[in-house]
Parts: structure tokens; sequence; C-alpha cells
């Protein structure tokens, strides 16, 4: 049986201090792959810069040969994209693709055992992380609330999975199919509903630049994928609604039966704070609207998720 022609699809932004040695660990086992006979001599590394600004690009050049490839995207269109623009360019001549952070964290000692899943059978293996004991306290927690929130919106996603995946070609076709510019693979690639099964493994401490993914940047992610896969946040504005009624009908009633006792209490306290707190339930409820209409004001322009300045190989 011929072996599979595999594409190590690593999305790059300004990984200048990470990437000589990402691609010195991701050369040696992609080699020793082809050796023993896991993959075909085909095989590659596709590096995707996304509009790093460090000198990122200069250095994947200096790596292209027989088994690196670069692609350079036209500025920085974001790492859900990044990844779009690399498993679309790979899928061309690749019989199946591993996505995998430039950080190298996930541990790249299983994609062997990716491969003799794939083979067995299945179209799309999740990496699936068994503890994250190299994240800082607000990193675990956050992740924990995160998997959580989007298991009560409603989405389907696989618990301690980011995006260290194995796709096959037609899995990674029937993901193109999705056209939505608010990409969230986490909760896509589950949807596609090919054949699937997990590895697990231990990640580890970054070695070296910085993480790119802040407070702010993870939150964000939270909201798109919350807003990509579930109406319930716009449903529970309904319910919240329906408890500002109820605590008014209550104050309606306390007001009464004070008037009649002749304990009616001349201030404005009461009403400053409750102008105060209804006023700001109804700016948050405002924002998750505003949050659906922009996505659906972004849907409907239908712009390119990305352009490539460059593909070298």
């Amino acid at each position: 049986m011929d072996k599979s022609t595999l594409a190590i699809i690593v999305p790059c932004f300004n990984e200048l201090d990470m990437l000589p040695q990402t691609n010195e660990r991701l050369g040696a086992l992609l080699g020793g792959m082809m050796r023993d006979g896991i993959v075909s001599d085909d095989s590659y590394i596709l590096y995707v810069d996304d509009g790093s600004r460090d000198g990122t690009w200069q250095l994947i050049e200096g790596y292209v040969g027989s088994h690196v490839r670069g692609l350079k995207l036209a500025g920085n269109v974001g790492h859900q994209n990044a990844l779009m623009a690399g498993l679309e360019t790979a899928n061309v001549d690749a019989d199946v693709t591993i996505t995998i952070d430039a950080d190298l964290q996930d541990d790249i000692n299983v994609i062997p055992e990716m491969i003799r899943k794939f083979d067995a059978g299945n179209d799309i293996v999740y990496g699936v992380r068994r503890k994250r004991e190299h994240d800082s306290f607000s990193k675990r927690t956050s992740a924990r609330l995160f998997y959580k929130l989007m298991e009560d919106m409603g989405a389907k996603t696989i618990d301690n999975h980011a995006d260290f995946r194995l796709m096959s070609s037609r899995a990674v076709s029937a993901l193109c199919d999705y056209e939505e510019r608010n990409l969230f693979l986490r909760g896509l690639v589950p949807q596609i509903g090919y054949q699937s099964d997990v590895v697990y493994y231990d990640r580890l401490s970054r070695e070296a630049g910085e993480s790119k993914y802040p407070f702010s940047k993870m939150l964000s992610f939270a909201i798109d994928g919350v807003t990509s896969f579930s109406v319930k946040p716009l449903n529970l504005i309904f319910y919240l609604g329906t408890i500002f009624l109820l605590i008014s009908l209550a104050i309606l009633v306390y007001v009464i039966v004070s008037l009649c006792r002749g304990n009616g209490v001349q201030g404005w306290a009461s009403l400053m704070l409750s102008i105060w707190f209804v006023g700001g339930c109804l700016l948050i409820c405002l924002s998750i609207i505003a949050v659906y209409i922009g996505r659906i004001y972004t849907e409907g322009k239908h712009r390119p998720r990305y352009h490539i300045e460059k593909y070298v190989k």
C-alpha cells in the first residue's frame, strides 16, 4: 500500500526566536517518519507566515527545500484564517494534514500515533491535552471555563483540544465547504462528522518567544466561539427581561403596601440604584445583540479570508 503524503502546517506570527528550534525538531521527526515508511518521501512542512514583522519570513525562506515550504500571507489575518490558508494550500497535493502551533507546546512525538490512527480509517484525529501544568493558573482556569461555557451553549467541541489535529484530504475538503468568515475551527471540525479518534499528550512549556494569546485575545476568541455556534445568549436576554419584570412587580407591591401603612420614605437612593442597574443590564443586552448583528454584517460582505503574497517550495 502506498504511504500517505503528509503536510505539517505551522502558522507563524513573530516566531523569530522559536522557529529555529521548531524547524530542527519537526524536520528530524518528519525525516524519521519517512525513513521508517510511516509517510511518503513527498511529505513536507508548510510554514504559514501570518504577517510577521520580526524577520520570521526571512527565516522560513532560508529553510525552504525538498521537505519545507513557505506560505506568506499579505498581512496579519489571524490564527484561524492562517490555519485555513495552510489547509487549503496543502490539500492540493497532501493526503493528510496535521496542524500545530509554532511554539511546539503540543507534543510532536504523538504525530506517528496520529498517522497510525489515520491509516486505521479515521479522517480526523484530535490531539487532547491530559493536563495543563505548564500553563498559568489564570490560563488553566479560563480554559476550563471556556470549554464548560461552550458545552453549556450547545456547541460541539472536544474538551482540552486546541488546534493540534490531523485531517484527511476529504475532511479538509468538507471543512472548506464552510464559508463563514468568523472562523472557530475547534467548533467547525467536529461538525464534519467523519470518523474520528483522539491521542492524548502532556502539554509542554514554551521554550522561546512569547505567547501570542494574551487574556484579551483569549476573551475575544471565546466570544467568537460562542456567537458562531449558539444563539443562547439571545435567549438569555428574554429570561433576564422576565426577571426584571418580576422584580418591578415586587417593588410595586412593596410601594403600595408602604403607602397604605403611611411608611413611604422620601429619597432618591433606591430609585437611582434601580435606574443604574437596569440601565447597565440593558446595555449588556444591546451589546450581545450588536455582536450578532456584527457577525451578520461581516458574513454578508463575503470578503476573502486572506490573500497569499508568496508561496515558495
